[in-house]
């Protein structure tokens, strides 16, 4: 007979604890400084943009593709320990990448601390022109070229028969020419692109296959916890571990800026200060490696087979409210994705060095951390509705802020606004997947509002913020997204005034009002039916003395 395991619900909840604290303490080590790496190499805003939202939108399509198939095969530790090495490893293929620009370049040097507004142009370059890629001349045959000056010859030279099959001839000779050489004007143009062109696809390349080893893991690490308290009937512990990755996200950032910030070119050997965080960032998740061997999984093979996120999306899309909230989401995605890839290159113009920014970092996520301390209160003054557009407002007054750096120092009380823009955001994100979710479909909505803000929202952001700073500047990029924001926090209380609001039925309410209903119709039937038989028991003992009177 197979013994059966005994649940540890405890155990479960700490372990998955520690590996998220770990997990996110990792991430945190590198990707908030990778864009700066990326500006290190010379690479020009745009392409930085480029990089991250082709990031975005893999893990757009790629996180739920790959949790589900990892469901199917039963492969969810498997998937998790891929991912945890093969990630380490890819991100760190980065570094073997030179920077463009090798002559004017100095990769430990303290002038990287001084400011740097745009990257140079590489000296080593063929064309910066893209569509000059397309058009490279090819030296022609000596037929052709022969044909070439038969055809230009003047009338009179040329028999007038032979005159239009000749330009036939070549005119047909000429097409096939040109079709060729665009083939190989396409495969040529690889290896004629100037520097800075060749690493940009290199690296776009490499990140692309790092962002399909990473993404697969948050999402099925977190099926599995849920899908083993669910078995547990522990489920309502489930939402006890997410302020753990928070915590964990402000010590990594702040512990790499420091260290960061210790090392010099001595120790370093020649190697970029940047260059650390990726090291720091394999360590750490070496260190979850063991943890996530012992989280326990379990695979719900009797779970129910509805199609959850398409019935979230009708939940959503039905009502008004929730869809004025996942247009907030995909702005605040949006502009929170320009705030990530631009606001280090903000700080180091204005002479900020690594120490700067992850305690500036540390301290917006402690901050964040801080909010549901606060929420109750916030929630009873405004309503939800309001703290959505409090979220907003504050993030597009940080935006503002940051166009306005003075100092190294100078991003800090801006920090502190966080605990108002992205935990005053994300908890009214909650408040409404509540108001419309349905029973099973709680997490679901939730997931829909994070795709909408952290990954479409996110891209769209990137895409659009690289060629913001290329035209106008990061003051500018950072003054747009405030004044986007600020507009629409104006409009949203508006719109939600004239919305249905839709309250959250509640279900164990309604069971217990059923059960006391049945139990007082019961009493009730019970009660008629004891009456009518005493009526019935007196009556015949009344008649029974009737007749036996004389």
């Amino acid at each position: 007979m197979r013994k059966t395991k005994q649940i540890n619900v405890k155990r479960t909840l700490a372990l998955a604890r520690a590996f998220h604290f770990l997990y996110s303490c990792a991430k945190s080590c590198l990707l908030p400084f990778l864009t700066l790496y990326f500006r290190d190499l010379g690479l020009a805003p745009e392409m930085v943009g480029i990089i991250m939202g082709t990031k975005h939108i893999i893990s757009l399509l790629w996180q739920p593709l790959s949790s589900l198939l990892a469901k199917m095969y039963n492969k969810r530790r498997a998937v998790i320990h891929g991912s945890v090495v093969c990630s380490a490893a890819v991100a760190l293929v980065l570094l073997l990448f030179p920077p463009a620009d090798l002559q004017t370049h100095n990769i430990c040097n303290d002038s990287n601390l001084r400011s740097t507004p745009s990257p140079r142009e590489p000296q080593l370059k063929v064309s910066t022109d893209p569509a000059s890629w397309l058009t490279i001349p090819f030296p022609a045959n000596k037929t052709d070229v022969a044909e070439d000056r038969t055809s230009q010859l003047p009338v009179g030279r040329t028999n007038n028969t032979e005159e239009p099959k000749n330009k036939n001839l070549v005119r047909k000779k000429k097409h096939k020419r040109e079709a060729e050489e665009g083939q190989l004007d396409f495969l040529s143009s690889l290896k004629v692109m100037d520097v800075q062109h060749q690493l940009f696809f290199l690296v776009l390349i490499t990140v692309s296959i790092w962002e399909l080893m990473a993404a697969p893991l948050e999402w099925t690490a977190d099926d599995s916890l849920h899908d083993y308290l669910d078995f547990a009937d522990a489920s309502d512990r489930y939402s006890s571990t997410g302020v753990w990755p928070l915590l964990g996200a402000a010590s990594g950032v702040g512990g790499a800026g420091f260290l960061v910030s210790r090392l010099n070119c001595s120790i370093l050997g020649g190697t970029s200060r940047t260059a650390v965080h990726f090291f720091c960032y394999a360590g750490v998740s070496a260190l979850a490696l063991p943890i996530a061997a012992f989280l326990p999984l379990y695979l719900n093979k009797q779970q129910s087979k509805v199609n959850r996120p398409l019935k979230a999306i009708q939940l959503v899309r039905g009502s008004q409210r929730a869809v004025l909230c996942a247009v907030t989401a995909l702005l605040m995605g949006a502009t929170r994705s320009n705030v990530d890839n631009f606001l280090l290159w903000q700080m180091r113009d204005h002479h900020s060095t690594e120490l700067h920014m992850g305690v500036s970092l540390s301290l917006a996520l402690l901050s964040q951390a801080a909010f549901p301390l606060l929420a109750a209160r916030l929630t009873r003054l405004l309503g939800s509705g309001r703290v959505l557009a409090l979220g907003a407002a504050a993030l597009g007054l940080q935006c503002l802020y940051y166009s306005f750096l003075w100092g190294p120092w100078a991003v800090l009380p801006a920090q502190l606004f966080s605990c108002f823009s992205c935990g005053a955001f994300w908890w009214a994100v909650k408040v409404h997947s509540d108001d419309i979710a349905t029973p099973g479909t709680e997490r679901s909505i939730k997931r829909l509002y994070n795709v909408l803000s952290l990954d479409f929202g996110s891209a769209l952001g990137s895409f659009a913020g690289g060629f913001v700073v290329r035209w106008c500047g990061l003051d500018w990029l950072f003054r747009g997204a405030a004044v986007v924001l600020i507009l629409w926090c104006v409009c949203l209380p508006l719109l939600q005034w004239n919305a249905p609001r839709q309250y959250r039925i509640n279900y164990s309410r309604l069971l217990a009002a059923d059960a006391i209903e049945a139990s007082d119709s019961e009493s009730e039937e019970e009660r008629d039916w004891l009456d009518k038989a005493m009526e019935d028991d007196g009556s015949k003992n009344r008649n029974y003395g009737k007749t036996l009177k004389p």
